[in-house]
């Protein structure tokens, strides 16, 4: 079958032949139920978040329980097919499907359970941010995740998991405590410190490699239920005056505030001046996690850096402060993002990304700028495979358009705005943010840093066929490749 990737690109799918007997024989064994081309709900089932990503798996096993995952796995490990998982599918690189094999959908595993004496919260594989915010609110909890409430926690989670809290708590895989993991072999393992420590390491920003994790075992932190959030537009011809002040206010204030700045143009949106509609904005998010009445005071500093073209600051439930930007980012939208990190944010750096946000094609495109360390940069590079953690800045290149044949020039602009940003950096990337990693072992080298051979030793252990490798791949290896 022909197969058109999110890239554009066109190639000839070769799938082993499996017996329809023993597909049936596996679709009866499920708890869930198994999807082929030509069901009703087929296109449904293969249809991802990103717009671009036009896949064709032969199988879709709906998974209900952790029996069925693992039953699934050894499906495809004994019939030599391609195998892709999908949690949330909200992942930018396409990787919950795969053409002509079969998808592990963890969609329907989505049960929260949440101890308020232990501040433990127990969230299976296919939850996304809504299913974990919403339950632990409930009891005034909060699990460090992303920005998107409709991001599923998993793709989100094994590759690190940048969010709101980041400086005050961490990134997302700082806050798991133990993950239940279904390998190549079709063993359900538990990993944490003190079982299967190795495994426990890779999967805390080593990606997919592993295995599926069917449940996630976080640290929840005392937040909410309301917040004080700072949400301020400024005019792009005060960019390098913002973005100094958020460099003062992280090198000055407590952990607690992660500032995000945002290169981009003011929507036709009734919340903003009808008079800036198109112009380019440098703006500055952040989220207090403490009082209300104390973030009020303690985010003043960044809505008052100078004039705003209109500032959209205030007090508001947790639950509605992680779903601000879901607008932002639509079902079905096309989305082609790259990052890179940086070591600091020169003069010329900061000319450079607003020349660069001035002249994206699109005028839904970003150029986000992550203020980093806090927490997350406590935690030595070493410690769990997320890597670069100490560099100060990560840009996010963010491609967001509608129309088909705007692909080429958005993914052009991505791809040269990405080679500009390079110079100015270290080499380290967000693998949550990765292209299509056309680059291939250079880009995930440079997003596991000094843990790729490592990760190689414990992909040898878990996954010496790399049953999984659509993902960040990391070749099973011996640690000198």
């Amino acid at each position: 079958m022909n197969s058109t990737d999110g890239g554009g690109s066109s190639t000839e799918i070769k799938v082993p032949k499996v017996p329809e007997s023993r597909v049936d024989e596996f679709a009866s064994r499920l708890h869930g139920t198994l999807g082929r081309p030509g069901d009703p709900d087929y296109d449904r089932a293969r249809t991802v978040w990103n717009g671009m990503i036009d896949r064709h798996p032969a199988l879709v096993a709906r998974c209900a329980d952790d029996e069925d995952v693992i039953a699934a796995v050894g499906f495809a490990r004994d019939n030599g097919l391609p195998l892709a998982v999908r949690g949330g599918g909200h992942g930018v690189a396409g990787h919950a499907l795969c053409d002509g094999g079969l998808v592990i959908d963890l969609s329907g595993m989505r049960r929260v359970d949440v101890d308020p004496r232990t501040r433990r919260v127990r969230a299976q594989g296919g939850c996304t941010l809504a299913d974990v915010d919403t339950e632990t609110q409930h009891h005034g909890l909060a699990v460090p995740l992303g920005v998107v409430s409709a991001t599923g926690i998993a793709g989100l989670t094994l590759s690190g998991g940048m969010g709101w809290l980041r400086r005050a708590y961490g990134l997302s895989c700082d806050n798991l405590v133990s993950a239940t993991v279904v390998t190549a072999d079709g063993r359900l393992l538990e990993a944490g410190e003190g079982a299967h420590p190795d495994l426990f390491w890779a999967i805390r920003g080593g990606g997919g490699n592993f295995g599926v994790v069917t449940s996630f075992e976080y640290r929840a932190q005392p937040l909410g239920p309301e917040v004080f959030f700072c949400n301020v537009y400024y005019p792009a011809d005060r960019t390098t005056e913002v973005l100094r002040a958020c460099e003062r206010y992280v090198a000055e204030a407590p952990d607690q505030a992660a500032p995000l700045g945002v290169l981009g143009r003011v929507p036709e949106d009734e919340a903003f001046p009808a008079a800036s509609h198109g112009d380019p904005f440098t703006a500055v998010l952040a989220l207090y996690p403490g009082a209300p009445e104390e973030g009020a005071r303690a985010l003043r500093a960044l809505r008052e850096i100078t004039e705003p073209i209109c500032d959209l600051s205030g007090t508001m439930p947790y639950t509605q402060a992680q779903k601000l930007l879901d607008e932002d980012y639509p079902d079905g939208r096309r989305y082609y993002w790259k990052s890179v990190d940086a070591p600091e944010l020169g003069e010329e750096l900061i000319g450079r990304l607003r020349a660069h946000a001035a002249e994206a094609p699109s005028a839904d495109s970003t150029i986000d700028v992550w203020y980093q360390g806090g927490a997350m940069a406590r935690v030595g590079d070493e410690d769990t495979a997320f890597a670069n953690r100490g560099a100060p800045y990560l840009f996010g290149i963010e491609g967001n358009w509608d129309e088909d044949a705007d692909s080429a020039a958005n993914i052009a602009w991505v791809r040269e705005t990405f080679a500009d940003l390079t110079s100015f950096s270290d080499g380290g990337v967000y693998l949550n943010f990765p292209g299509f990693l056309e680059e291939g072992e250079q880009l995930v080298r440079r997003g596991y840093g000094k843990n790729f051979d490592r990760l190689a030793e414990v992909k040898a252990v878990y996954d010496p066929g790399n049953l999984f490798r659509m993902n960040a791949n990391v070749r099973p290896g011996t640690g000198t490749s």
